[in-house]
């Protein structure tokens, strides 16, 4: 059966340092839908009638991808499990472009978040946690985790993050006072819970909860949105810093690496091609990459 060599498979990659959750779930669900077919040994036929059952072939083609890979796996120890091939095409699609805030918008999200809600914390809270994402660039599972005691003279402590990575993020002077301003007051509130950022409920906040606060805050803010184009979320403040990064990048090649490599530092990137992605941000950096190239095909600069 092959729901052993499966548990088998996921425990291999775990003891590697992965966490494999949604991985496992869905080799689980194929095991299963195997062994209700009494076949025990991975064929391109069962893989491609499992795989099929989900509606859109960008999710087939991840589901197969999920079982390619086990397949690998179970025929170095046994040929007679097939490598279905790759036929529903590549599992990942094209990255969608991401919505970018102007200075004037990133303000009025600001007054319009502090706006929210009955209770006085309640616009505190959000105001504090958008102005931390957009002058930090952190993802909002790292920030709605963040302890007291992760914010360290050095900066803060992001503690095993998408990647299962830890780093210190530095922050400006001005970012750790409007913290602790927030701390103090939210402190009185709900002193048990040392999380920095608690909803009305004394509770940590979720990402759902941020996702509609911010939500609520653009509207208010008349962010547009139109149809079939980005539109704006948590995760576009954090966009809006690295483009904003990027920007502020100084000519020359040395410079341009050096800035890279901390920026996907500082994002906690796992690859740094995940930070040249912003490159195709904006006009402006399109822009700016079209006349360096231009120059350097002239001979102008190195």
């Amino acid at each position: 059966m092959l729901t052993d060599l499966v548990s088998s498979y996921i425990d291999m990659r775990r003891a590697c340092g992965f966490a494999f959750k949604s991985e496992g779930n869905y080799l689980r669900s194929f095991a299963t839908f195997a062994d209700s077919l009494a076949v025990n040994h991975v064929s391109t036929e069962t893989a491609m009638a499992w795989a099929a059952q989900s509606n859109s072939v960008h999710q087939r083609a991840r589901r197969l991808g999920h079982v390619r890979r086990f397949a690998r796996y179970a025929h170095a120890e046994d040929t007679r499990h097939e490598v279905p091939a790759a036929v529903f095409g590549s599992e990942k699609g094209p990255r969608p472009a991401p919505y970018i805030l102007s200075q004037e918008a990133v303000q009025a999200v600001f007054r319009a978040a502090f706006q929210q809600g009955s209770h006085r914390l309640c616009g505190k809270t959000y105001g504090t946690l958008f102005g931390l994402l957009a002058c930090t660039g952190l993802r909002v599972s790292e920030a709605i985790r963040l302890l007291y005691e992760d914010i360290t003279p050095d900066g803060l402590m992001i503690r095993n993050t998408k990647f299962r990575k830890s780093r210190i993020v530095p922050i400006h002077e001005t970012c750790r006072l409007a913290l602790n301003r927030y701390i103090e007051q939210r402190r009185l509130y709900a002193p048990f819970d040392r999380h920095v950022f608690v909803s009305v409920w004394r509770r940590p906040l979720g990402v759902k909860t941020v996702e509609m606060a911010f939500d609520r805050a653009a509207k208010a803010a008349g962010l547009p949105c139109a149809p079939q184009r980005p539109r704006p979320t948590p995760q576009s403040l954090r966009h809006t810093f690295a483009v904003r990064a990027l920007e502020s990048c100084p000519d020359g090649r040395d410079h341009i690496t050096k800035h890279m490599v901390a920026l996907s530092t500082y994002l906690g990137h796992g690859n740094v091609a995940h930070t040249y992605w912003y490159l195709e941000a904006t006009p402006d950096l399109l822009r700016r990459i079209a006349e360096c190239s231009e120059s350097f095909f002239k001979g102008e600069r190195s």
